[in-house]
């Protein structure tokens, strides 16, 4: 790969890692929310799950978009309503009114992650595609970390709206770093065929350091059907449901620990940043995850790499809800959780990277995103409706971990691997 293209990569690191500051900036700040305006664990829970509503909206409706105008295209549209929902969120003073920003924001978010995936996964070639893809991913506990790090000192300072502020700012940076340095990618343009394809095709090849090309080379039909509707073709559908109940499933395990971890550390009697402490170290966990998993993927085979993490993320949750008796115990069972956790999320990533072609690749990672982001947001919500009846943090972390177990049937009974079978379109 040239220098150029992981470029393109490290972009979209960046935008992942913007993704999941905004994202975890509702878990930041939801100690201090829950202070001001005295709301409970039940509508605390519901507010904690809104922009997971806002991500099935714009990861299934955009990343068709995607499909259609481009990923580039897709990216400047979503950043500027990233940020308007963030900036709508600091200035909200009631439930309502957050709740409606948060959506917004999620839409944004949900159309990011959607394109940011096919974005990668076009950009690397057939060998480094997994690893890519999997860094990518990683950037989504990096920007945790970061963000993270950086509220805990915010909110040493100021208020919780400091937090929402923060991440606009940041949102707002990303679009003329988008707008010089990252281009269509080559297989959108080879797919799509628009006037100005052979032209842009040459400009990246030059900036990789190959030869321009005379001509565009032939390529099969574009399918007739609409991206969505293509993921239930005959090849595609059973891949396709599979893949989403296993992302549905281990997301609602995923967000269980991510959205609650700050509240239920604040509980144990510690300040709200310290609770932003052990949450940062569970996306370093979900870092270290990432980086290991997408290394492994270059020796091991994919799906069972992903079956196995899934397996010990169900075994940790349960340890999680035990409790400890101390912030640094937390911290480090936290870290554990999320290694495994995050790393299962990876996994899944790649797998959608590529077990789909092109032409519905972006559209593939909508769905799985969409309807996974749709019932993730039952799980921060179930679990404060549980915790808000009296149920125990132990009783509530074994349901949760229930997640895993599904995704962990749900790709074992997945079909041999789609980029295997002789004419797959990568």
């Amino acid at each position: 790969m040239s220098r150029f293209q992981w470029g393109i990569v490290a972009i979209m690191v960046g935008l992942n890692a913007l993704d999941g500051f905004d994202v975890l900036s509702i878990s930041f700040a939801s100690p201090g929310i829950a202070h001001d305006w005295g709301i409970d664990r039940g509508a605390l829970g519901i507010v904690l799950s809104m922009e997971l509503i806002g991500m099935a909206l714009g990861s299934i409706l955009l990343g068709g978009v995607a499909d259609r105008l481009g990923r580039r295209r897709t990216i400047l549209g979503c950043l500027p309503v990233m940020a308007v929902g963030m900036l709508g969120a600091s200035s909200a003073h009631g439930v309502l009114a957050l709740c409606l920003w948060r959506v917004l924001t999620g839409v944004g978010i949900g159309g990011m992650l959607a394109v940011t995936n096919a974005a990668v996964s076009e950009a690397a070639n057939a060998a480094r595609r997994s690893l890519c893809v999997v860094l990518m991913a990683a950037g989504y506990p990096l920007g945790a970390v970061i963000g993270g790090s950086i509220s805990a000192a915010l909110l040493h300072h100021a208020d919780w709206p400091i937090v929402f502020q923060f991440g606009a700012i940041v949102t707002l940076g990303f679009m003329p770093l988008i707008w010089w340095c990252a281009p269509e990618s080559i297989a959108f343009e080879m797919q799509r065929r628009s006037p100005r394809a052979l032209a842009n095709i040459n400009a990246s090849l030059a900036r990789m350091g190959h030869p321009p090309i005379a001509a565009l080379p032939p390529v099969a039909d574009v399918p007739r059907k609409a991206p969505l509707a293509a993921l239930f073709s005959p090849d595609l559908a059973r891949r396709t449901i599979l893949m989403t109940i296993a992302y549905f499933a281990q997301l609602m395990s995923f967000y269980f620990i991510l959205k609650w971890t700050p509240k239920i550390v604040v509980d144990m009697g510690f300040a709200p940043a310290s609770a932003a402490g052990v949450l940062v170290w569970t996306n370093i966990g979900g870092t270290i995850g990432a980086v290991l998993f997408g290394l492994l993927t270059i020796r091991l085979p994919l799906r069972p790499m992903t079956i196995a993490t899934m397996a010990f993320s169900a075994v940790l949750i349960v340890a999680f809800g035990h409790g400890q008796a101390g912030l640094g115990t937390m911290a480090a069972m936290a870290a554990a959780t999320g290694f495994f956790t995050n790393a299962g999320i990876v996994g899944l990533y790649a797998l959608i990277a590529r077990d789909f072609p092109t032409s519905v690749r972006a559209a593939a990672t909508g769905f799985a995103i969409g309807i996974g982001r749709g019932g993730s947001a039952l799980a921060p919500a179930l679990a404060g409706f549980m915790f808000a009846s009296g149920i125990g943090l132990q009783a509530v972390a074994i349901v949760m971990a229930t997640g895993s177990l599904i995704a962990l049937l749900a790709l074992a009974a997945l079909p041999a691997d789609a980029s295997l079978r002789p004419g797959f379109e990568a």
